[in-house]
């Protein structure tokens, strides 16, 4: 190969783009390799910030030891975040634009959140759940129409085991708006009796024993003191009702128990419960008190 000033020119041209790629390729290893010492740290630091975060509520907020939802929460949303933070600084050490990742990040978020808009409710409505606590794990409730113990409360639903053994998983979204009952909260109940009695019997006689009934159950609290009255006057029978307070684990049994107990006490009174009677009566029994009525003979047409 003759050696010329162009194949010379060309040699230099070659080594010194062999000298550029290979200065690029160094610098974006050197690059690489704090992008990932800086993921790793991000990594590592969400998971001691979530620790600390979920610790320091634990000792902040008293309900966070014993109900983890709020403290779990707040911890996860701070990992994640730091997370984010991460691979923000990783994209910008790479040489990519913050502002353009963010852009996109966001437009990416709008249209995630219009697909998801139903769940991103119930994510909402699960956020201020864990605000304002209208119920903890543990608690008998009524949610969205069905009762049981809540069982588990998180971002997106409530699970609740029923009475009768089924397991309710409800969208938070359908719960935070609606009525929420909780009777757990308060400690105690009421329960209400209601007794149909004889228009002939003794009322006054009648109301002592019921409320002797509920004084002799261990499990009637004395504050509020039991309640019984004459509460309606029905077409056949007196309503008395009495009222008084269990403690909400007593209430499922403490009713029937009472009913039961009453019945008795009123039957061995001497006191009655008057019934809806039925009478027989004939074609020809009807026809001759039409007859009887108007005055007019009612002929019987044999067909």
């Amino acid at each position: 190969m003759t050696l010329t000033a162009d194949n010379l020119f060309n040699l230099v041209n070659d080594a010194k783009v062999t000298e550029n790629l290979g200065d690029l390729a160094g610098r974006f290893a050197i690059r690489l390799l704090i992008s990932v010492v800086i993921f790793v740290i991000a990594i590592w630091l969400s998971r001691l910030l979530s620790r600390l975060t979920r610790r320091a509520l634990s000792k902040i907020l008293p309900f966070a030891d014993s109900d983890s939802t709020f403290a779990n929460f707040v911890s996860s949303v701070v990992r994640y975040g730091v997370l984010a933070a991460g691979v923000i600084a990783v994209f910008a050490e790479l040489g990519m634009k913050t502002t353009s990742i963010i852009a996109v990040l966001g437009a990416a978020s709008l249209t995630v959140g219009l697909a998801l808009q139903g769940t991103l409710g119930n994510v909402a409505a699960g956020v201020m759940l864990l605000m304002l606590r209208p119920y903890r794990v543990g608690d008998l409730v009524e949610l969205a129409g069905r009762t049981g113990k809540v069982l588990m409360l998180d971002l997106f639903v409530t699970v609740l085991d029923a009475a009768d053994g089924l397991r309710l998983t409800i969208p938070n979204g359908k719960i935070f708006g609606e009525v929420i009952v909780n009777y757990t909260t308060t400690g105690k109940r009421r329960v209400e009796l209601k007794f149909g009695l004889d228009y002939e019997d003794d009322l006054d006689c009648a109301l002592e024993v019921i409320l002797n009934c509920a004084r002799a159950d261990k499990r009637v609290l004395a504050a509020p003191e039991p309640w019984a009255k004459v509460t309606a006057l029905q077409d056949s029978s007196v309503t008395c009702t009495l009222d008084c307070w269990v403690a909400s684990v007593d209430y499922l049994n403490t009713g029937p128990d009472l009913l039961k107990a009453c019945k008795e006490a009123l039957e061995a009174a001497g006191l009655h419960f008057p019934y809806p009677h039925q009478v027989a009566v004939s074609r020809d029994q009807a026809m001759g008190r039409e007859a009887l009525s108007t005055g007019v003979p009612v002929e019987r047409v044999n067909g």
